[in-house]
């Protein structure tokens, strides 16, 4: 049991993380400001911040206009939900 609460707190820390990053290149790009690299942002959607990336994509409408945003994010997420629901069954809880 404390492993899943250990890996939800990881995952709550990684999807506020990627959330965060998008909302911060939104309002620098507004501003003129320097930028986070897009490799940075991928990063974190990459490393289970999937659903932080997405949402961070909607509610800010950022980065919506780039295919390969609209591509990879949701499919991270979709990826991310497959292997933690793998995990779940393959690891029991004690």
């Amino acid at each position: 049991m404390v492993l899943y609460l250990i890996a939800g707190a990881a995952l709550l820390a990684l999807n506020v993380l990627s959330f965060c990053l998008m909302a911060y290149d939104k309002r620098c790009a507004k501003q003129g400001k320097w930028r986070v690299p897009e490799k940075t942002l991928f990063l974190a959607a990459a490393c289970f911040g999937g659903l932080g990336g997405v949402l961070g994509m909607v509610l800010c409408r950022h980065k919506t206009q780039h295919w390969y945003f609209k591509v990879f994010f949701p499919l991270f997420l979709v990826v991310q939900i497959a292997v933690l629901i793998l995990l779940y069954w393959v690891i029991p809880a004690r």
